[in-house]
């Protein structure tokens, strides 16, 4: 999430076009990110379950189980994705006026596509640090390949010291350089991990076809819930276009703002499920006390982020080099979004616990109710500008949190039995 903020920073100084296609780029790219989630959350899981349960054996087969599972989808996601990257610009971008920003967009996926190839590596190898409990080196990873990709930017986009100026599509090659980069530093850290070395020493204890079942399993509902919220943002896209090429502008940077928030509550949910995953290896079931814990944790960032944002919004806006227009816009979204994040903050941290107990088909089905009710209040209320898409937003996040809270009472009456 960091690197579309770091491209939407430099992009941003190229105007409304550049930032459309930034915009639906990166949102493409969430959405193809939600497939590898499949391998690599279904890893952390079944490596966090195994620790647990102190299985060698058990951590080796996840292990081999979320590698084979990346094997066979990435080639598919890769080589696809680039084959239709321009009539999927056309299909998002056809409300937006001018044809430069669907030739922008198509140029960014023509690199950013098969460089996913890095992407999905990095997730996976993630997802295996984190279940042994090593939650800092991804962090470390990300900050590195991040760190690259903010060198980069400028260099690449616009020429400077020498380099050739490649507009939109250079913040493209400086991603997937330093995507790269972390990953080849990543490989280097998981030869030295406790845990994966023993396991690897460890006798299988199931074949690497059962294993990958068992991941694609335990995986499939935590990365349809992703994929439907990020396929469900990437249509809201294509809802904005339909106002014209500066609401877009303005609704890309403001989100991109909002990330920086949402993304502390993936973080208190992905600490959230491997406590939860675990504990439940070891015999221990403390779903009820972790998932209050994780709802206090990710409301107070919410309450603290909203509030914060209030006198803030114009110049994070600024930040990002907006033009007027779309600056003015973009603050107004960003002060309008305070209901919504809120609710988020509650909503996606319990997520945690339904994925740790593998539950993920529960989440699923609510997260595809709201991306549903989110996409047709959005519709209706578009009228109103992004002011209405903020309230749509809110309004399906409410629906959201009602069920789920629901849901998590019926999981702790379990639990007590």
């Amino acid at each position: 999430m960091v690197t579309g903020i770091v491209d939407m920073l430099w992009v941003a100084r190229l105007g409304g076009a550049a930032v459309a296609a930034v915009t639906v780029a990166t949102n493409v790219e969430n959405v193809l990110l939600g497939v590898v989630l499949m391998s690599s959350s279904g890893t952390t899981v079944l490596v966090a379950r195994a620790a647990g349960a102190g299985s060698p054996g058990g951590v080796r087969a996840a292990v081999r189980g979320g590698w084979a599972l990346f094997a066979l989808v990435t080639p598919v996601v890769a080589v696809g994705g680039w084959c239709v990257r321009e009539p999927l610009a056309r299909l998002l971008l056809g409300g937006a006026d001018g044809g430069a920003a669907v030739e922008s967009t198509a140029g960014f996926l023509a690199v950013s596509l098969p460089g996913i190839t890095f992407l999905y590596a990095q997730t996976v190898l993630n997802g295996t640090l984190k279940g042994t409990g090593d939650t800092r080196t991804p962090m470390r990873l990300a900050l590195l390949a991040n760190g690259l990709n903010l060198a980069l930017d400028p260099l690449l986009i616009h020429g400077l010291l020498g380099m050739p100026e490649l507009g939109v599509q250079g913040a493209a090659l400086a991603t997937v350089a330093g995507r790269s980069a972390a990953l080849a530093a990543g490989f280097a850290v998981l030869r030295r991990n406790g845990p994966v070395r023993e396991a690897a020493r460890a006798p299988g204890t199931e074949s690497v076809t059962a294993a990958l079942r068992r991941t694609a399993a335990v995986g499939l509902p935590l990365s349809g819930d992703f994929l439907v919220r990020m396929a469900g943002s990437l249509a809201l896209v294509a809802v904005v276009a339909r106002l014209g090429v500066t609401p877009v502008a303005a609704y890309g940077i403001a989100t991109k703002a909002m990330y920086v928030v949402t993304m502390a509550f993936y973080a208190v949910r992905q600490a959230t499920a491997i406590h939860t995953s675990h504990l439940l290896g070891a015999g221990h079931d403390e779903r009820p006390a972790i998932g209050r814990q994780a709802v206090l944790t990710g409301g107070a960032v919410a309450v603290l982020a909203s509030v914060l944002l209030l006198p803030t919004a114009p110049w994070a806006m600024r930040l990002f080099g907006a033009e007027p227009d779309a600056a003015a816009a973009g603050a107004l979204f960003l002060q309008c979004i305070g209901p919504y994040l809120v609710l988020l903050g509650c909503f996606i941290p319990l997520g945690g616990v339904f994925e740790g107990s593998g539950e993920g088909s529960l989440l699923l089905r609510v997260t595809v109710l709201g991306t549903v009710a989110q996409l047709a209040l959005a519709h209706g209320l578009s009228g109103l500008g992004l002011p209405g898409v903020c309230l749509a937003m809110a309004l399906s996040a409410a629906l959201q949190w009602a069920a789920v809270a629901a849901l998590f009472r019926r999981l702790g009456a379990d639990a007590a039995r």
